[in-house]
């Protein structure tokens, strides 16, 4: 036979459990606007029937429902869609570094402009073309100086500063590297809270977020992969598990190499050796953060073509690029690259200006020397400057040495348009050679070309990033108007159930006050 007081133990669940559904929902509310939060929901499930099945059970027509309890309070999150942004988010942090990269290139170099290389080298042929109709005017001489003055200058300049934004980007290096080890210790750090708590049959939702977040931003610097591993004990069959991070490799696909684990984490090291990252050595720690662990543990090789390096893709993988690596032979890299086309550059215009100079005549008819040098081989364009004392009386402008003759001085303004000056491809023979004007108007194009596939491809992958944010917004983001629907919902119900509470009570009231009251 059933209980009499079975109904009041029915409404008391009742209101226990949408009181719970109350209480998420005050939670969804109050983290409306908090980063990374996603909404949360209790899942309701109906208790065990009255009776339960046996021989001993009351003879009634069939079971009867005992009300309603909180199987679990389970946060709304769609791991697809996770997955979607993180790579997305990925290709955005390699793709938006390096068209930043690019585009600091390009301010530096200026072109065109009325400022750069490409017009002092025209002013400095104009200046040679007069020279060359009036070879015994002072002041022509005078300003062919102040035109070589002006290269020299900008040469210099266009070094310096590119050297010291690679160097800023070697210091960006080491930012990058303390963030990503933070980010991989913190990881570790929630995901020991996460172990020790799901098997007590607990889901640690706002933990779930807080490890979610951190995931999000280390997909910014390095591409991963992640696996979920059980944690056993009691935990509820929706628990999320233990991270296993991966680090996946240039292609995107996921190595062995275990960045974070249930049992420790890994911390990241780049090395540099002189102008270039040579490797990336990855130290292992165990969860309580001692040195040792089963994490990864080992070396990364930095190298690769000019073009592009072996390593992860994201943010980290740009600063190397622009920065500089090996390709086997030499430094190459964005700056690096650049720096050794305006070396080149440099060498080239120094060594023919002074050949096709030497071969002239002063105005006294005496041979000149050399009046461009460079001091640091290394370092051309840095170093590129006139020989000190030099005059523009100094100019050979003439062949002969016979007044009026400025065939040298054409023959200088010359040296801009001769296609034999610089190798391009040494691989061929005859070897493949090229003009100063072309050369540089070859770098500029391949910066052009490269700083614009950058920006478009970083434009058209933050607008899928984008969207896949939208998308998990969508599932995930508190909705106000949402909320309040429930709210209003789980308050009718609240107050439903108690209505039953007093109904019970006043039938409980007529059984023991009002029945087997007759014949008093």
């Amino acid at each position: 036979m059933r209980s009499t007081f079975m109904g009041l133990e029915t409404a008391k669940r009742g209101m226990f459990t949408q009181q719970s559904a109350l209480y998420t929902t005050g939670h969804n509310i109050s983290n409306a606007n908090t980063p990374g939060y996603s909404r949360q929901r209790v899942n309701f499930q109906t208790t065990t029937p009255y009776p339960a099945v046996g021989l001993n059970r009351p003879n009634i027509p069939g079971q009867m429902g005992t009300g309603v309890e909180a199987g679990s309070v389970q946060r709304i999150r769609d791991a697809f869609v996770d997955v979607q942004y993180r790579n997305e988010n990925n290709k955005l942090g390699y793709w938006s570094e390096r068209a930043d990269a690019l585009t600091k290139v390009e301010d530096i170099i200026n072109e065109p402009s009325e400022q750069g290389l490409a017009k002092t080298f025209n002013e400095l042929w104009d200046s040679l073309q007069t020279l060359g109709g009036s070879p015994t005017n002072d002041g022509a001489r005078s300003v062919v100086i102040e035109r070589l003055q002006s290269v020299t200058e900008t040469f210099n300049y266009m070094h310096d500063s590119l050297k010291a934004m690679k160097d800023d980007y070697g210091n960006q290096l080491d930012v990058t590297e303390k963030a990503v080890n933070s980010i991989l210790s913190q990881i570790n750090d929630v995901n020991q809270q996460i172990k020790e708590t799901e098997p007590n049959g607990y889901l640690p939702n706002d933990l779930y977020d807080k490890r979610d977040a951190l995931v999000d931003e280390l997909s910014q610097y390095v591409n991963i992969s992640i696996e979920r591993v059980p944690n056993g004990g009691n935990s509820l069959p929706i628990a999320e598990g233990t991270y296993k991070i991966l680090l996946a490799d240039a292609n995107g696909s996921a190595t062995t190499n275990e960045l974070v684990n249930g049992e420790g984490y890994t911390q990241l090291d780049i090395q540099t050796d002189g102008d270039k990252v040579t490797q990336i050595v990855f130290a292992s720690y165990t969860k309580d953060g001692a040195a040792g662990g089963n994490a990864y543990s080992g070396t990364a090789a930095i190298s690769g073509t000019k073009d592009a390096v072996t390593f992860s893709r994201g943010e980290i993988r740009a600063l190397i690029e622009a920065y500089g690596y090996s390709d086997g032979t030499k430094t190459v890299g964005m700056y690096s690259n650049m720096l050794s086309d305006l070396n080149t550059l440099a060498e080239a215009f120094v060594s023919k200006f002074n050949e096709v100079n030497s071969a002239g005549k002063r105005t006294d008819g005496t041979a000149p020397g050399a009046i461009l040098e460079i001091t640091d081989t290394a370092n051309a364009a840095g170093s590129i400057q006139l020989v000190a004392g030099t005059t523009g009386k100094d100019i050979g402008a003439s062949e002969n040495g016979e007044a009026g003759d400025g065939a040298n001085a054409y023959n200088l303004a010359n040296i801009f348009t001769d296609k034999s000056l610089i190798v391009t491809d040494n691989t061929t023979t005859p070897e493949t050679t090229t003009s100063i004007n072309e050369f540089f108007e070859a770098v500029i194009g391949r910066l052009g070309v490269d700083s614009q596939q950058a920006s478009r491809t970083a434009t058209n992958v933050e607008v899928l990033r984008t969207s896949a944010e939208t998308n998990r917004n969508s599932i995930s983001a508190v909705s106000l108007d949402e909320e309040m629907t429930n709210l209003i919902q789980f308050q009718h119900a609240y107050n439903g159930a108690a209505r039953m509470i007093t109904v019970v009570d006043e039938m409980l009231d007529k059984i023991i006050n009002g029945m087997g009251t007759g014949g008093r």
